[in-house]
């Protein structure tokens, strides 16, 4: 009896001295056996210090463990992560039979379990570690996702222990591949965790305040490396700080889904909204009776195979809808079809720099409502005048100048992620010529500046409607089984009852 109430006051001591020694938020992740551990954080967040601290807990502890520790250069390694567990050995298990190989950098313990470090620019080194349990990679945004796919095949080491690998990071460009493995398509088998200095509660009031002075002398500093927000690489055309703190806010769609209808060959009939959490629709403001509406659209080339249409309320520039996918073009000129019905007939301009085709599809349908261009007819050299928006050296910097503009105005007129994030990556090159960065896309930001431009020819008036019917009660049932998208279509197709 005696021995157990002395094994309970040592766990007891034990955690006791974990909690004292380590960052509230960061504790539950000791007990976190996933494949992969993601610590995303600023600076001084405590990360790197934590990560260092749960590979001692389990060397210390579990037998056989050979872990794995790395950095994409390696002569980085000594003076930062090497040093750092050797110091935390020597501050909390000073007594765990230890020995520390300076010259090959492996730290070997009493109960069988190493501690090694190598680059991975090191080849031969790493060649030479195996049977690996556990692997920590520091700075993790240095690799390229090619060399994390490496590391994740050399976790195969034989322990009766869970395996993992860790990985810490500052978060320096949006538009990174941790970024979309991890945060965008959450894999099942990652715990994904984000901290910033102001969780470190070891901190002294210097370091402080040393991180908070980049509030005001660099802003952009302060929220990546202090913040630990996404950052993006290359000067940003649209301004990427009132975009991040936008992006910031999580604005969720009112409605997510696409259109469904009968189609005989020659019309489309039944349109109708179909919720679907997996839509490429989505809806920001619904449809309101007699506002004015137009709809960019930038269609699949040049590189990109991806559809996109921006729809705006042109009494303000508004951003109300939005379509992204990759579509047959016949299918994206019936979704811009029912979205522009569905927005009080918008006037919709759709690219025609690569395929003529989606406007052609809108004009056999009888779309009412299509942006014009003035050309030069080839042949008799006069004027005539073509459905669909041409861009070219003349009109993509006209359109994106008075893009940057609006936003610059007031960047509350955009609520949409993909849109958002479009406009971090869009950036100068050394030409200073705007474009996505290497990587990136710019379909939304070029569907978004079409329906700005487009908004000449558009009224910028409430069309008084003034209907009111009487429905059937077949029609009131309808409506009130209807989505809130839906019922704001029925509406506008029925008019209002009340």
């Amino acid at each position: 009896m005696a021995d157990k109430i002395d094994e309970l006051a040592k766990v007891a001591l034990w955690y006791k001295n974990l909690v004292e020694s380590n960052n509230r938020s960061f504790m539950p992740l000791f007990w976190d056996e996933r494949r992969f551990l993601v610590l995303k954080g600023g600076g001084g967040s405590g990360k790197s210090i934590f990560a260092g601290r749960k590979i001692l807990e389990r060397v210390t502890s579990e037998r056989d463990h050979r872990w794995l520790v790395c950095r994409k250069v390696a002569k980085t390694l000594r003076e930062s992560c090497f040093a750092q567990l050797v110091g935390q050995i020597s501050a909390h298990y000073p007594d765990c039979g230890y020995k520390v190989n300076k010259s090959e950098m492996i730290i070997s313990f009493a109960n069988g379990s190493k501690i090694m470090f190598a680059g991975l620019d090191d080849v031969e080194k790493l060649k030479s570690i195996f049977n690996v349990t556990g692997i920590w990679i520091e700075e993790a945004s240095e690799l390229l996702e090619s060399d994390f796919d490496q590391l994740d095949i050399r976790l195969r080491g034989e322990t009766k222990h869970y395996k993992q690998i860790i990985v810490s990071f500052n978060p320096i460009s949006i538009m990174h591949w941790l970024k979309k493995r991890f945060f965008d398509e959450k894999d099942g088998r990652a715990t994904v965790h984000e901290s910033t200095y102001k969780d470190n509660r070891f901190l002294d009031e210097d370091a402080i305040r040393t991180l908070e002075e980049f509030r005001d002398r660099n802003e952009y500093f302060y929220s990546v490396y202090c913040l630990g927000e996404w950052g993006v690489t290359g000067r940003s055309v649209f301004d990427a700080k009132a975009i991040t703190r936008r992006l910031a806010m999580g604005i969720i769609p009112y409605a997510v889904g696409r259109f469904e209808f009968e189609d005989d060959g020659r019309a489309l009939t039944q349109v109708r909204w179909v919720d679907d959490p997996d839509g490429f629709i989505k809806i920001y403001a619904p449809m309101e009776a007699g506002v004015p509406y137009v709809i960019g659209g930038d269609t699949a080339g040049e590189g990109s195979d991806r559809f996109t249409a921006q729809a705006i309320d042109n009494r303000t520039g508004r951003q109300v809808a939005t379509l992204l996918h990759q579509f047959d073009e016949d299918v994206y000129a019936r979704q811009v079809y029912c979205l522009g019905l569905y927005y009080n007939t918008a006037l919709v301009s759709v690219e025609v720099n690569y395929s003529t085709y989606p406007v052609k599809e809108l004009e056999r349908l009888r779309y009412p409502k299509l942006y014009v261009r003035e050309t030069v007819d080839d042949f008799t050299h006069r004027p005539k005048k073509s459905y669909g928006f041409r861009t070219d050296a003349r009109t993509r910097p006209l359109i994106l100048a008075q893009l940057v503009k609006v936003m610059r105005d007031d960047v509350t007129l955009v609520s949409d992620r993909a849109t958002m994030e479009e406009m971090l990556t869009f950036v100068r090159n050394e030409a200073y010529r705007p474009e996505a960065e290497a990587g990136a896309h710019d379909d939304c930001i070029m569907g978004l500046a079409i329906a700005h431009y487009a908004r000449t020819q558009q009224r910028v008036t409430v069309e008084a409607v003034g209907r009111v019917v009487k429905w059937s009660q077949s029609q009131w049932e309808d409506y009130r089984n209807a989505s809130p998208a839906d019922k704001a279509y029925l509406i506008s197709k029925w008019g209002d009852p009340r």
